[in-house]
């Protein structure tokens, strides 16, 4: 049996939605292994001048938490 663990992450970019998740995976990354998906909670964006400077997501990041204990198996 594996267990998953959810990290809850806020990312921003100047590019879009996209590369904010692309870059909150990458630093998760840095410190995390096993990553298994993004899901992607909520977006927001900042807006200056009628442009949209900066966009923001809340996201989810499920990694697979490593198990050095040996399994039981009933026989």
């Amino acid at each position: 049996m594996s267990i998953i663990k959810v990290l809850e992450l806020m990312a921003s970019s100047n590019k879009s939605w996209e590369d904010a998740a692309t870059q909150a995976v990458a630093e998760a990354g840095r410190t995390v292994k096993n990553i298994k998906s993004i899901y992607i909670q909520d977006h927001s964006a900042v807006v200056r001048n009628n442009k949209i400077t900066e966009y923001r997501i809340n996201a989810k990041v499920s990694f697979e938490v490593e198990s050095n204990l040996p399994v039981k198996i009933k026989k």
